[in-house]
């Protein structure tokens, strides 16, 4: 296929076609070993046939010269005529036709009709070790069919062109004519907890320590800030878990199962203040995150989630890694941090849900 690549087929190497998220996502499986959903990618080639195939790329790239990355307002005025110019955009047949026949493989791999997937976006300015482009485009989770595929694609292309994107990319020197975007299609993991973990003390700084934060359900209520997570911190070498916070957690984020997308709901009183893993959980994610970050060679910041429909440790899911971007950038003997571990999972905004 020309517009499609298979994350089984993905590496390092793969970058500029797949963005930093998939091309991550490939590596870890094919190289590193670890477990993630199966999935395909739609590559920035689909991307910039389309805008060149409609004829938008002039009028694209006018509305973006001479933008103010400190005017918030204009900023929000020429993303959404940039966004609304995309997702109203045909979609080329040949592009759409690939979509459709990946999803339907994907859909036999799987053995489901209809099979819930994520569509994630994937920019080739994302994931870097110096930058922190995470969560500047938008995600659709629980995605079925493949209509609402293909519309969640276009509308992830356009995600490239959020506000705070534009103004990131300005700020930073990057060329927006040299960011491009692919976008991710996988298996919808039917999490009964998800969270993120990372392979150094994100407080601070000390690489002894794995940090793993996870609530019930999708994470996205960690995410808004409507849940506070439970918090484990792990010694790297032993592999014991040497203190734990359970936190109150009343709201959990379900799928919509009829029509896609995700909603919250309030989590039932006997579960609210238990802890949402057990400890061979809790260990079996702490020497993934060992596994991941002795492959990549730096300190790692790692999404992860644990299926419903799969028996342990087959139901421990990667879903995304980077490089972690504060400690592992600073060349000198950490300090003590102000902020806690959620205060930066809260600030980094991991993705934006956009539900259609």
């Amino acid at each position: 296929m020309r517009y499609v690549l298979d994350l089984s087929k993905a590496t390092k190497a793969s970058f500029n076609k797949v963005g930093g998220k998939n091309a991550n996502l490939g590596e870890m499986l094919n190289k590193g070993g670890i477990r993630i959903p199966p999935g395909y990618a739609v590559t920035t080639d689909a991307y910039l046939d389309f805008i060149n195939k409609n004829g938008i790329v002039e009028e694209l790239y006018y509305l973006l010269a001479g933008t103010d990355p400190a005017d918030l307002d204009a900023l929000e005025g020429v993303s959404q005529k940039i966004r609304e110019m995309i997702e109203t955009s045909q979609m080329p047949e040949d592009i759409e036709a690939e979509i459709r026949e990946s999803y339907a493989l994907l859909e036999g791999t799987c053995n489901v009709t209809d099979l819930p997937v994520a569509v994630r976006s994937s920019a080739t300015a994302e994931d870097l070790p110096n930058a922190s482009f995470a969560g500047q485009q938008d995600t659709y989770l629980w995605m079925k069919g493949p209509d609402q595929v293909v519309k969640a694609v276009q509308k992830c292309w356009s995600s490239l062109f959020t506000a705070r994107a534009i103004s990131y990319r300005a700020k930073n020197n990057f060329p927006h004519e040299q960011v491009l975007i692919s976008v991710g299609v996988q298996k919808m993991v039917n999490a009964k907890v998800s969270g993120v973990m990372f392979t150094i003390n994100p407080t601070n700084g000390d690489p002894s320590q794995i940090v793993i934060e996870g609530s019930w359900g999708l994470g996205e209520a960690v995410v808004s800030g409507n849940v506070t997570p439970d918090n484990f911190m792990v010694d790297k070498i032993m592999g014991d878990v040497t203190s734990q916070r359970i936190s109150f957690k009343h709201i959990e984020c379900i799928p919509c199962r009829d029509t896609g997308g995700v909603k919250e709901i309030h989590i039932s009183p006997e579960r609210q203040n238990i802890s949402c893993m057990d400890k061979k959980e809790i260990r079996e994610l702490a020497k993934i995150a060992k596994q991941i970050e002795n492959y990549c060679g730096c300190p790692q910041d790692i999404e992860w989630a644990i299926d419903y429909d799969y028996s342990f440790p087959e139901n421990v899911f990667i879903v995304q890694n980077r490089p972690e971007t504060v400690w592992s950038q600073k060349k000198v003997e950490p300090l003590l941090a102000s902020k806690s571990c959620h205060d930066l999972l809260m600030e980094r905004a991991l993705k934006v849900i956009r539900v259609s």
